[in-house]
């Protein structure tokens, strides 16, 4: 499971080193084998390799006529990158996937959201938490009524 944020700096090749805490568990459950790909929200997705294959087999098997699944399927499966840790626990984050996610400064976060990570960065980020915390109660999805902390 991985939970908390971490801020890491992105060095002049494009990679990041993965926090020592959640290497054990990456190399005993995939290898140090993952899959780094884009989300809708301009950040990274960051997927042991075991975890994205379900999700990349039901995206596969849902219909390519319909224009918004085949639009995810392209921004999901289409530039879906496998990547492995180097023994020193970094990954390389492809060119075209640093661009997508705007990681043109070195500072990025890289955040734990149970079985995979979110790749940001960090001024991005940041605004994201500020758009969070600026909810109020009539903000709220419906899918969170009767939710409580």
């Amino acid at each position: 499971m991985f939970r908390g944020v971490s801020h890491l700096s992105l060095d002049a090749k494009g990679r990041i080193s993965i926090p020592a805490r959640y290497r054990d568990e990456l190399v005993s459950e995939c290898s140090g084998q993952l899959i780094v790909t884009t989300d809708p929200s301009k950040c990274l997705l960051i997927y042991p390799q075991p975890v994205w294959g379900p999700i990349e087999e039901k995206l596969s098997g849902l219909s390519s006529f319909n224009h918004k699944v085949r639009s995810l399927q392209r921004l999901l499966i289409g530039n879906a990158c496998d990547v492995e840790m180097d023994n020193v626990g970094r990954i390389l984050v492809a060119p075209s996937l640093r661009r997508y996610a705007g990681l043109v400064n070195k500072e990025v976060v890289l955040v734990g959201q149970g079985e995979k990570f979110e790749l940001w960065d960090e001024k991005q980020w940041d605004m994201q938490m500020e758009s969070a915390m600026a909810l109020s109660e009539d903000d709220m999805p419906e899918e969170l009524d009767g939710f409580s902390l």
